[in-house]
Order: C-alpha cells, then sequence, then structure tokens
C-alpha cells in the first residue's frame, strides 16, 4: 500500500477525490469521514474562522481542518488535517492516526460528548455500560475500508464504462460508501480476490454454491403467487439454478453464497447435518449472479427473483447472516400489503411500493432449532433492464472516477471546490442545459418531485397503518423518468419494519397473528426516533447535503422547502396521519444514529432489542433553525 500520508500535503485548494493517486482518494475520503462524524457526534456549529478543532487532551495535542464547505444537514467537505504546532513541512494527519486518536479521546471522557456542547446530551442506552472497545477494531476497520476504497477506484479508473443493464449499474455506483460513516466499505474477512468477485464495486460476479436439504431438516414458507396460484419456494429455487444438479429423492435446492458455503462447513451444526447425510454439498454451478449494493443480495438479469443470501462477513457494523424473524417479516409484509392496504396505498400513491420478500428456505436441526447462516430471502424482482431505478445512495455519490464538476456553484458552495460529479449531478446539470434553467431552481424542483414520490408515500403508509419504513438511502430506490426527473420510488429491506404498538390491534385486524414470529412491534417512542433518523437525517438531509456540498443548490433553500412540504403534511386539505412532520417542526433537535460512536461500542446493529442495537445522539435539528 502506499504511504498513507500521501497526496495529503496536496494545497487545500484541491480536491483530492479528483486525484490520479486512489490510495489518495481513498485516504482523502477517509479522513472526511471521520471527520463529519466527529462533528455530527459532538454537535459541532460552523467555525468562525474556517477551520474545525478537535481538542485532543487524552494525548495532549489538538487537530485542525480547514472547512472546505460547511454543511446545515452534515455533508462537510475539509481540507487535510494537522496538529497543532506542526510545520507547514510536516505531512497530514492521515485516517489511521486520525481514527487512533478519535478513539482515545472519545473514550477518555466516556460519552464522546464535546463539554462545549452539554446542551446537547451524547445519551446512550443503559445496556452500554461495558463501554467503548480499545479502538484497535475501529482503526483495523477504517484500515480495511480504506484498502477497499483505493483498490475499487483502481477497477473503475481501468473500466469506466457502465453495462447495459441500468439497474445494476446503479447498484455497483456507491464507491465511497456512506459519508457519515467510520468505515463504510470494510468487509473484514475477504481476501483480494475474493473482493474482486465478491463485491459490486469492481463490478464482480459469481456462480451460487448448491446444496441439497431433506425434507425433515428444511424449514420454508411462500406467500409468492404466479396467474393467482401459490408456487412454493424450493420451486423457485430449483427455477434459479438453470442446469439444475442432480438431487436426491424429496430434497430441496438451497443456493449459499460461495464464500458462506466455505465458512459453515467449520461450524459443528453445519457439519453434523452434513456428516448425517441431510444436508448434501452439490458445489458451485449454474448462472453468474452479481452482488448489489448490500454486497449479499445478488442479482441476474431477467430472473424473477433476487436472492438475499447469509453472508457471516462484518460490513460496517453487523454481520450479515439473515435471522429467522426477518424471514417471517417479509412474508408478513407482503401478505399485510395484499390484506387490502396495497390498494388504499396505490390510490393515494401509485408510483410508489415495496419490493417484496415473499419467500424463504431456511435449515433447521432434527429437533426443530433453526441453524444460522443458510438462512435464505426469495425477493421478487419488479426491474426490467431499461428501468432507470437507482438506490440514493448510489444516485447522490461523489465518483472519483469522473472528475468533470458543475461550473459556478450558487451560493456557499462557491468558495470550494466542488467533489466528482454524481449522477445526481449529472441528471440535474443535464436538465439546467436542456430547460434553459438555472441549475438552483432545477435542483429545487428535482427535489420537491422527489419529496411528493418517495418521502410523503412513505409518511403515508406510517400514518394510515402504523408501519414505519427503515428507508435510508440505501434502502430507497428512486425511478427516473427519461429526462432524469423522479417519477416514482420503492423501498426494500425485510429487517426494516417498524409496526406501531399503538396500532398492534389495527394491524391485527387486517393480518390475524401478525408480529407473533417477526418481531417487529416496536414503541412509539423508538419508531419515531428511528423513523427520522433514517427517513429524515440519513435520506432527505442526506440528499440536501448531496445538492450542497456538490455545488448543485443551496441547502438553505432546500431546507425552507422542505419547511413548506412538511407544513402542509401536517396540517390543511392535504394533511397526513403521520404524527412525523409536526414532530419535525416543532423540536429544536433530532435524535441521530451515530455510526462512530456504535463503531466504538463494537455493537453489532442487527443482534439484541431494537432500542440498543446503535448508539443514538441528540443533534440540532437544521429545519428549526
Amino acid at each position: 500500500m502506499a504511504n498513507p500520508s500521501q497526496g495529503l500535503s496536496e494545497g487545500h485548494g484541491r480536491d483530492l477525490l479528483t486525484h490520479p493517486d486512489p490510495h489518495t482518494v481513498a485516504q482523502a475520503a477517509a479522513v472526511e469521514n471521520l471527520l463529519r462524524c466527529w462533528a455530527r457526534e459532538t454537535n459541532q456549529s460552523a467555525p468562525a474562522d474556517g477551520l474545525l478543532r478537535i481538542p485532543l487532551t487524552a494525548s495532549g495535542t489538538a487537530l485542525s481542518a480547514p472547512v472546505r464547505y460547511w454543511s446545515p444537514t452534515g455533508w462537510h467537505r475539509f481540507g487535510p488535517p494537522r496538529l497543532a504546532g506542526a510545520s507547514d513541512c510536516a505531512p497530514p494527519v492521515d485516517a489511521l492516526t486520525l481514527a487512533a486518536l478519535l478513539t482515545r479521546e472519545m473514550s477518555a471522557n466516556g460519552s464522546g460528548g464535546n463539554r462545549a456542547h452539554d446542551s446537547f446530551p451524547m445519551a446512550t442506552p443503559s445496556s452500554f455500560n461495558a463501554g467503548f472497545s480499545d479502538g484497535t477494531e475501529l482503526v483495523a476497520g477504517v484500515a480495511d475500508s480504506l484498502r477497499r476504497v483505493a483498490g475499487f477506484v483502481t477497477a473503475r479508473r481501468e473500466r469506466p464504462a457502465d453495462g447495459p443493464d441500468l439497474f445494476l449499474s446503479a447498484e455497483q455506483a456507491l464507491l465511497l460508501g456512506h459519508p457519515l460513516h467510520p468505515t463504510p466499505k470494510s468487509r473484514e474477512g475477504l481476501s483480494e480476490a475474493q473482493a474482486l468477485l465478491y463485491s459490486p464495486e469492481s463490478r464482480g460476479s459469481f456462480p451460487l454454491h448448491w446444496m441439497a436439504v431433506a425434507p425433515s431438516v428444511l424449514a420454508t414458507d411462500s406467500s409468492w403467487t404466479e396467474r393467482g396460484r401459490p408456487v412454493a419456494a424450493p420451486r423457485l429455487t430449483a427455477r434459479l439454478a438453470g442446469p439444475a444438479p442432480a438431487l436426491p429423492d424429496g430434497y430441496a435446492l438451497l443456493p449459499l453464497h460461495p464464500w458462506q458455503a466455505h465458512e459453515i462447513r467449520r461450524r459443528s451444526e453445519t457439519a453434523a447435518l452434513l456428516d448425517a447425510g441431510l444436508l448434501r454439498d452439490l458445489g458451485t454451478s449454474g448462472p453468474h449472479w452479481h452482488p448489489t449494493s448490500s454486497v449479499r443480495t445478488v442479482y441476474r438479469t431477467h430472473a424473477p427473483a433476487m436472492l438475499k443470501l447469509s453472508l457471516g462477513l462484518r460490513i460496517t457494523n453487523s454481520l450479515r447472516e439473515n435471522l429467522r424473524k426477518e424471514l417471517h417479516r417479509g412474508v408478513e409484509v407482503h401478505r399485510l400489503l395484499r390484506s387490502g392496504l396495497a390498494q388504499q396505498w396505490r390510490a393515494a400513491h401509485p408510483d410508489f411500493d415495496i419490493v417484496r420478500d415473499p419467500a424463504w428456505l431456511a435449515v433447521d436441526t432434527p429437533d426443530g432449532a433453526s441453524v444460522p447462516g443458510l438462512d435464505v430471502v426469495i425477493r421478487h424482482n419488479p426491474f426490467s433492464p431499461s428501468d432507470d431505478v437507482s438506490c440514493v445512495a448510489g444516485l447522490v455519490s461523489p465518483r472519483p472516477c469522473s472528475p468533470t464538476v458543475p461550473e459556478n456553484p450558487p451560493g456557499q458552495a462557491a468558495k470550494h471546490d466542488p467533489a466528482p460529479q454524481s449522477r445526481l449531478g449529472e441528471v440535474v446539470t443535464r436538465l439546467a442545459r436542456c430547460t434553459g434553467r438555472p441549475r438552483g431552481a432545477v435542483a429545487a424542483e428535482w427535489f420537491l418531485r422527489y419529496l411528493a414520490q418517495v418521502v410523503r408515500p412513505v409518511l403515508w403508509l406510517d400514518g394510515e397503518a402504523g408501519v414505519a419504513l427503515e428507508a435510508h438511502q440505501q434502502n430507497t430506490l428512486l425511478l427516473l423518468d427519461a429526462d432524469g426527473w423522479p417519477m416514482g420510488g420503492r423501498y426494500r429491506d425485510n429487517q426494516g419494519y417498524y409496526f406501531r404498538e399503538s396500532r398492534r390491534a389495527e394491524l391485527g385486524t387486517r393480518l390475524p397473528g401478525i408480529g407473533e414470529r417477526s418481531d417487529t412491534f416496536v414503541g412509539d417512542e423508538v419508531t419515531d426516533e428511528r423513523l427520522v433518523y433514517y427517513l429524515v437525517v440519513n435520506n432527505v438531509f442526506g440528499l440536501i447535503g448531496a445538492f450542497g456540498s456538490q455545488g448543485l443548490a443551496d441547502e438553505r433553500l432546500l431546507l425552507a422547502a422542505f419547511r413548506r412540504f412538511l407544513a402542509n403534511a401536517a396540517s390543511g386539505p392535504a394533511r397526513l396521519r403521520s404524527s412525523l412532520p409536526a414532530r419535525l417542526l416543532d423540536s429544536p433537535v433530532l435524535r441521530c444514529k451515530a455510526n462512530l460512536l456504535t463503531r466504538l461500542h463494537g455493537l453489532d446493529e442487527l443482534v439484541g432489542p431494537v432500542d440498543s442495537q446503535s448508539v443514538y445522539v441528540t443533534i440540532a435539528n437544521p429545519l428549526h433553525s
């Protein structure tokens, strides 16, 4: 690997995300992510002198970074940071050193809170009393993520052209990852060769590994229908296998990720099933599948289904193995929508829907206990290769392989050199050129259409049915028309549903027995907290931050437009039943997931009660400023 500080000594006027050296790009992206996380999780205000200062009392020093752009919604841009007293000739602080310094500082003061901002408490649930890890894990995750990004940028610059399948190209577009996560591309456990095969960013593809499951240990459910007739999950997987491997009588085909197939053989439960002949390894075969932005969900052009596979890798914060309750949840939501709710929703919002997870297969032990690591979700594929549909995270992500930037950025964004242009930037710039309108005006209209096509339908479902969606940017799919305007949306992810406890009786009337196996009912307070973070802070504020940090629009104008949208949703003839719009307008602070603190605590966000899977902090509400 290149010297960790290579390229960071460039002048502040150059955006290092456009640097010709991929290692420098990765280094700059990692440093900015860490600084953004710290600024958000300690609730920093815009520094008057253009320098972000971080006191490092535990290390007996301090650090400062030039602010290239200060974002009201958190997508700040920073120049290379330096330690206090360092000479101009000294190299800037690299990402691994910065991670180690921040770990030591935030661990030393207990909560990570900045004493200058005690009015915004850095509260954490009581289950975190064990405190911080020693920081080694975070630094290792930063190193892993940094190395992956450098490889992805290298691969994409060598082969920049997208393929003909628009959905797949969009799923492969997220090279830098979440801009407010300390380890956005960490995939601990993958070798370099495996990463090339199994990563969407390197446009990898691979055949699946297949096992035969005896009927006595097969667990499955399906509400998949074709022409009104039910289709069992084993029949679906047999169809997806291509030339089917030979099966013993009565056995069902179970698809596995090749990495997972190797991993689970070491587990005692799986080994016992293999020894008993209840599982039979059929090897790798069939057509190639492509990893999507989640890495473990795989897609094949023209296939009727995608497969959400279990993958025992820690990706960002969690091991990505399906949980049995999530399998039940996907089928349950599909049945709930088919109970009449989908027709009501379509009547109000015909262009928004949920990508359904209507079938699954898994394996139990002979005495009926779930065998982890073998659970597979069968997800409906509603897209054709010509559908221009993108996960929002990929749409807004800067692309280091494309150094072209918009001209004459408006307002505050004019004070810095914008990031490499995202797909969003290309769309807005092209629309402005075609219509002859200012880019800021086009961006504002595009944003308003997005609110109508995506945000309002999610609020409708919460208000009318008491079902909240974990609609963060990677879970939110946006359909664009031929010109690039938002024309519809989809939500995906069988993990991310919250049934409001206050609506239990109503939902039980719609679907008797709902929640009994899926563990989806959540207290209203926690539901509100998660809906605020995922839909508003991550999704909408993240979109506004992308517009601003990339020089496409003035964030203050977009925040004003969002306030008007919320006011209309909270009152008047277009009023929604969801309480969220009024809460957002009235509250001076918001609860926000803290990815840096969550990682410092060593939490797996898929383990344990939903109210203590992540660290949440309190931040100022930019809608209230």
